[in-house]
C-alpha cells in the first residue's frame, strides 16, 4: 500500500527531530522540520509570488503558527525559529524551496533579489537636540 504525502512528510519531520550527536535539537533541525512540513506544498502548484512578496516583507506569523501547532517542536525551539526567521526571512524561503526544482529555485532567488533592490530603505531618523 502506498503511503500518502502527508504521512511521508510527517515521517520526514519526525526523522529531522532525531537527536544530534550532542543529544540536542538545533535551529537547523527546526528548519528541517519546517522544510518537511511546508516545502512540497509551497512548490506543488507553482510558487505564488504574492506569498513570496509577503515572506520578503517578513510576514511569517502563519508559518510560525503552523510550526507551533504541529507539536513537533518545543515552545522554545519555535520561539528561536521565529526570531531567526523574523530577522532573516530568507531562511524560511530556503526551507520552503527544499523540494523545488532548480529552475523554481532560480526564479525565486531572482525575484527575491529584485525585491531586495526595490525595498524601501529603512534608515534611522537622526534626532536633533
Amino acid at each position: 500500500m502506498a503511503r500518502s504525502r502527508t504521512t511521508e512528510r510527517t515521517t520526514a519531520a519526525a526523522q529531522a527531530l532525531q537527536p544530534t550527536p550532542a543529544h540536542r535539537t538545533s535551529n537547523s533541525s527546526a528548519a528541517a522540520v519546517a522544510a518537511a512540513m511546508f516545502s512540497y506544498d509551497f512548490v506543488d502548484d507553482g510558487v505564488d509570488y504574492d506569498t513570496l512578496e509577503a515572506l520578503h516583507r517578513g510576514e511569517i506569523s502563519s508559518w510560525i503558527e503552523a510550526l507551533a501547532q504541529s507539536g513537533l517542536l518545543a515552545e522554545a525551539e519555535v520561539a528561536a525559529v521565529a526570531r531567526e526567521w523574523g530577522e532573516r526571512p530568507s531562511l524560511l524561503l530556503d526551507a520552503l524551496l527544499t523540494d523545488a526544482d532548480e529552475m523554481t529555485v532560480r526564479r525565486c532567488r531572482l525575484a527575491w533579489a529584485s525585491m531586495d533592490r526595490l525595498a524601501p530603505f529603512t534608515l534611522p531618523i537622526a534626532h536633533s537636540g
